[in-house]
Order: structure tokens, then sequence, then C-alpha cells
């Protein structure tokens, strides 16, 4: 894990360097202070000596300052490069869920994914800075302190060793209770987050529902069980504060007892003044560099936590990669289906389609209908390999699509999902996602074809004008056009819609279609949708029934001899009957 999240130090490798070679500096100069002040005491103002008062008291303001500036370089260095590896890492993240296929992300939730690309890395940087600042700062004054302590007085110091193995012992046993809890707490974060973004996903609904105290509750549950879990976790892990503050004291008891005792007894000789001073602040050294230390083992207790969650995500292979070798071009746009079966889960008991076969000549219309589960997005996702298929072969073009680049089968085999989603930015901006490169002729002929031209042409902006996050300025059908013209300047050979004119009305619907007609002839066309209206023209008609095909064919052989078909196509037509 370790070595993982390590190479993405990356260029901040020297500044991570330079950071705890100034901490090392700074602890150095400061732990020289209490014994030049000591030298002050003993051999400066217990004689009388001004010129040796003055001259160490210039070393000790030139030592303080050094400290100081080293101090701040390596304050600087440590968040420059903890914020750079946190960057490095989030990107990695970032890059992985891109390359991850739809069976990976089903995997993780995305709001599981959004915690761990923002609560997680956070952890991870701070845990990073800790190290490379307070990590060698923090030993090296422990060290330093003791064994200044040991040349002060040796038999004094060892009160010292005392408090290190009850505090090590005590580190353990926190360390060793409290990392499963943070662990637990992580992983009910992702639920805190999956409410928050589902509510604010569908807050509209939420409010035309007039919801807002029931999600309210909801949210409120879940953070009252995250605080909880959260409280029980680091009521373990803030043991440490009194403990450490409890040893410190006791320290600083035996220390003044013993101390006084030495020179009382002893009239100065086994130990003076300035070297119980000196002694004392050694010890609030030593203290506060154990608390420091103790620090450091919780940040990392939590930290390793979120290191796991990320180094998950990182270590998930894609389900699917392009083979070496790969086909890198589309002949055309028929389809095959031979005796292809699908599980989500791939068990084998558990199909989605079974046993599926059927071939599509290139440039037909298909329409596929069926009733909720049937089966049909799951039909289509095969196509552009969203997912592959458990036994069988799909193939486009005459090729298996486990054959062919990723990308040149998911640019040639263009694809508008049930949801419409429409990004941040402008009209243009967002058609550019079908072709980068695309003229302005390009984009208005793709949106005519999409029956969206017009509406975008009545905009005080045209195609420049704003789209809100999520498209939220537009209507459901704006958004489904919107989409479709984007899908269209991929200049695909097969174009698939899934359920995605269901938002427009049936004249806009039938001029979406004879515009695919007239100007992508020779493309694919597959047509998911619940409205026969929208697939009676079709070449030919699929019938999904509990992820089989029931039968298929055009509508008048399936009005004759697919009870199903003509059901559904009688319900609707007394349904047209009786509007009008």
């Amino acid at each position: 894990m370790i070595k993982k999240l390590a190479k993405f130090i990356g260029e901040y490798k020297k500044i991570s360097i330079l950071s705890p070679i100034f901490m090392a500096l700074e602890a150095v100069l400061e732990i020289m202070i209490p014994y030049l002040m000591a030298s002050i005491i003993d051999d400066g103002i217990k004689v009388g000596d001004k010129a040796h008062i003055i001259q160490t008291g210039l070393l000790m303001i030139l030592m303080a300052l050094l400290s100081l500036g080293c101090g701040a370089a390596g304050a600087i260095c440590a968040c420059k490069a903890s914020a750079g590896f946190e960057k490095n890492v989030r990107s990695a993240i970032m890059d992985k869920i891109q390359k991850f296929t739809f069976a990976n992300i089903d995997r993780f939730s995305s709001a599981s994914l959004v915690t761990r690309m923002t609560t997680d890395t956070a952890n991870v940087q701070m845990a990073y800075q800790m190290i490379i600042r307070v990590c060698f700062r923090a030993p090296i004054m422990l060290i330093a302190a003791l064994v200044m302590s040991f040349i002060s007085n040796w038999r004094m110091a060892f009160i010292f060793v005392g408090a290190i193995i009850v505090l090590g012992g005590a580190l353990t046993v926190i360390i060793k209770k409290s990392f499963p809890k943070f662990e637990y707490v992580f992983e009910r974060y992702d639920d805190v987050n999956e409410k928050v973004q589902e509510n604010l996903t569908g807050i509209r609904v939420v409010k035309a529902y007039v919801r807002e105290d029931h999600e309210n509750g909801k949210f409120k549950k879940a953070s009252d069980f995250l605080y909880r879990k959260f409280v029980e976790a680091e009521s373990i892990a803030v043991l440490d504060s009194p403990v450490m503050s409890f040893t410190m004291y006791t320290c600083m008891i035996l220390i003044f007892w013993f101390g006084a005792s030495l020179i009382v007894k002893s009239g100065g000789v086994d130990m003076q003044v300035g070297q119980l001073t000196s002694f004392m602040s050694y010890t609030m050294n030593i203290m506060f560099n154990l608390m420091m230390i103790s620090f450091i083992f919780v940040m990392l207790t939590i930290a390793k936590t979120s290191a796991q969650r990320i180094v998950e995500v990182l270590d998930e292979e894609p389900d699917m990669v392009s083979p070496e070798n790969a086909v890198t071009e589309v002949r055309d746009g028929e389809i095959v289906f031979d005796h292809v079966n699908f599980s989500y889960s791939k068990n084998p008991d558990n199909l989605n389609l079974e046993d599926i076969n059927i071939r599509i000549p290139s440039g037909y219309t298909v329409g596929v209908i069926g009733g909720t589960g049937s089966g049909k997005s799951s039909f289509v996702q095969l196509i552009p390999r969203l997912y592959d298929a458990t036994d069988g072969t799909v193939y486009v073009g005459g090729v298996d699509v486990r054959e062919y680049d990723l990308t040149t089968l998911r640019n040639k085999v263009s694809m508008v999902l049930q949801k419409n989603v429409l990004f941040s930015g402008t009209i243009r901006s967002n058609l550019l996602w079908g072709n980068e490169n695309a003229t302005d002729g390009q984009i208005r002929q793709a949106c005519r074809s999409a029956q969206i031209d017009g509406f975008i042409d009545d905009l005080p902006n045209g195609y420049d004008s704003v789209v809100e996050q999520g498209g939220t300025n537009f209507s459901g059908g704006q958004k489904q056009r919107l989409c479709i013209a984007r899908a269209l300047l991929k200049e695909p050979k097969v174009l698939i819609l899934d359920d995605s004119t269901s938002a427009v009305d049936t004249k806009t619907d039938a001029a979406i279609r004879k515009a695919f007609r007239e100007y992508i002839p020779d493309v694919t066309k597959i047509i998911i949708a619940q409205r026969i209206s929208s697939v009676s023209d079709a070449d030919m008609i699929i019938v999904l029934d509990e992820g089989r095909i029931v039968d298929y064919g055009n509508n008048d052989e399936l009005l004759e001899r697919c009870a199903i078909y003509r059901e559904v196509y009688e319900s609707q037509k007394k349904g047209a009957d009786f509007d009008e």
C-alpha cells in the first residue's frame, strides 16, 4: 500500500526531502537553546560574568532566528509537497475511474467514489504532511532532548525512559482498539454522501412532493449514526491525551523533587540551578514531542483506513480492455447476437438475457419493446461493450466486439442513454462531446436532425447559451434532443436510443425518425421505446420478455402472430382513441 501511494510523490520528491532536512535543523538548533540558557545562569549570572551573558545571549538569539527560518522553510516545503501529493493521488483515482467499465462502477457506489476522492485523499494528504514535517522533527527533538538530559544528569534522565515505556504501551493498545472503529466510520461516510447526492439530484422531486422534512429526517438519522460511531472511535483515540498529561505531570513532579533534593544535599555539586532549569526545558520538549508522536499515530491510524480505501480503487482492474492488435475500424453497422447470455452478477443461474440470437442488417431501423425489466437496456448495452456477454458472442460489422479497440467501437456505436446528462458549460461545448472537431455546419445539421435547431436559434445566445449543471435550465424533451444531436455528431455506424424520445411529443418523435431516414440512411438505428408509434414504421421490431426474444418482425407481422405486441398495440390504440 505504502509503495503504491509513494509513487504519487512524483515531481514533489525534492521538496519532500528538503522538508525533513529543514525540520531536523530546526530541532537541533532549538535543542541547544536550553543548554545555552543553563550556561547563562550557572556561568554568567551566578558568577557575575556580563561578557559571557551577552555573548551567550546573542548566540541564543541567532540560534532562535535560524531555528525559526528552518521551521518556516520546512513547513512551506511540507505544505507544497503534501498538496502536490494529494493532487497526484486524486488525479490517479479520477484517471482510474474513467477506465472503469459499468461493471466496475457497479462495485463502487458513486457516493463512495466521491468520498474516496475528497475525504480520504484529504486524510492521506494530512498524514503525508505530518510524516515529512512532524515525523522527522518530533523523533529528532525527542532523541536530542533525551541525550541532552543524560548529559545534564544521567540519573534523573531515567525518569524519561520509564515515561516512554508507559506511553508506548498505552499508544499500542489505543491504536489496536481504535483502528477497526475508524475503518467502520469511513464506510458510513459513504452512506451519508449517498443520501446528500440522492437528495440534491432529485431536489425538484423532493420539493414537488413536499418531502423536505422526510429527507431531512433521513439525513439526520444517518448523520447521527455517523456521529455516534465517530465519537465511539475518537473516545478511544483521545485517551492518549490524558495518559500523556498524567505522564508529563508525573515526570515534572519527580524532576522537581529529585532535582531540588540534589541541589540542596550536594550544595550545587551534583546539580546546579541552571541545569535544573535546562532539565525542565528538556522535560517539556520530551513530553511535547511524545504528545506529537502520539497525535501522529492517531492521525496515521485514520489515514491508514483512508489509504486502504484509495488503494482499493487504484487496484481495481477494468473488466474489459482493448486487446493486443485490436481492430481499429468498424466495417458497417451489421449486428449479430450469437447465443448470448448475460448476467450482471455473472451468475449463470440468474440471467438478465437468455439465449439471444438475432441478426440486424446494416442500415436497418430496429425498434425494441418490452415491459419493465424485460432486458431492453441490457440488450443494447452489450453492443458498444459497456458490459461483456456472460456467454455467446456479439458481433458488430462482422467482428467480435471483444476484438475491437474500445475507443474505436464506442465512437462508432453511439448511444443515448435513458438518463440524459448535460454538463455545465454551453450548448456548443456539450455538443462538441460528440466530435470536438465538428464544424458549425455539422453541429447545425445534427441539431436539425434532432429537431432542436429551432429552439436553439430562438435563444438570445444561440449555441453559446449557458447550460447549468445537469442541464436543469432545459426541459426533459430539450435535453433528450440535445443528447441525440450530440450522438449524431460522432458520425456513428450504429445509433442507439435507449428510450430517448419519451419526453418529446409524437409529432416531434416522428420528425426525428424522418430525419434519420433522410440524413443517416446507412446507419443502423436501434430505438428502445414504450410507445408503439415510435417503432411501428421500423424495419424490424424486437419484442423482449423476461430477458428473452419472444418474437421479431415488422409491425404487420407482429400484429398477426405476437400476442404481447398485439396487446401493447391495442392498449395504446384504445388510449389514443379515448383521447380523441
